[in-house]
């Protein structure tokens, strides 16, 4: 998203690092001009877009030709109307439903065809819906990041950071996209219940110290 604020730290580089060798690996085991997609999903304030952003750095470094984008940019309803809409609808529609997953596919699909694709882009200081034209030919690999980011079944990396809202708030506080009203607050914990149910699809999990484990690893940690 245009305007948005990224405070990419050590640790961002490090999991990034970890991740990217992870990527390579895999990589090595597809055909030679296989179009390969990483997918980050977790919640507001858990470092995703930071993430993305180190990653695709990291991977610039080993020659391949990354592109980053952000699913928030895929919400039906635009970013002036959403809290109106939100506010009239409740609580409950809340989640996953809120992405146009039609749209999202579109563009996951122009990239595996190697096609020009026209990509929704919201400029966050004026709140506005704009259009890019990206020519995915001249990519090599494609980096989704997003709160729900990892329910697409065309990606083939899934990454979780594993930080609730709560623990993140200063991050929240720091970007500043939306005041932390009461109202907001209860978006974060809808988001919270909706991104429980998507954690299971990760491959890859970034732990409450930002290190990357297996999603094995993890269950194996939690018990």
């Amino acid at each position: 998203m245009l305007g948005d604020i990224l405070l990419i730290n050590d640790m961002h580089k490090e999991a990034a690092q970890t991740i990217c060798e992870k990527v390579m690996a895999d990589r090595e085991t597809k055909e030679e001009r296989y179009r390969y997609v990483v997918g980050i999903s977790g919640e507001s304030g858990s470092g995703k877009s930071e993430l993305a952003h180190a990653l695709g750095t990291s991977l610039k470094q080993k020659h391949v030709r990354v592109k980053v984008i952000h699913t928030d940019n895929y919400y039906k309803i635009q970013p002036l109307l959403r809290e109106e809409w939100r506010r009239n609808k409740g609580f409950d529609k809340i989640g996953i439903d809120e992405y146009d997953w039609v749209k999202i596919r579109k563009t996951l699909r122009d990239f595996k065809e190697e096609q020009e694709c026209v990509i929704t882009c919201i400029d966050l200081i004026p709140e506005q819906v704009d259009k890019l034209i990206t020519d995915f030919s001249k990519i090599d690999l494609l980096i989704v990041d997003g709160l729900y980011a990892i329910n697409a079944k065309e990606i083939d990396m899934k990454v979780f950071i594993d930080l609730t809202y709560h623990e993140t708030k200063i991050n929240q506080i720091i970007r500043m996209k939306e005041a932390l009203t009461d109202f907001r607050l209860g978006i974060l914990e809808h988001e919270h219940q909706a991104l429980i149910s998507l954690k299971s699809q990760a491959h890859l999990v970034v732990d409450k110290t930002y290190q990357v484990v297996t999603m094995e690893e993890h269950l194996k940690d939690a018990y």
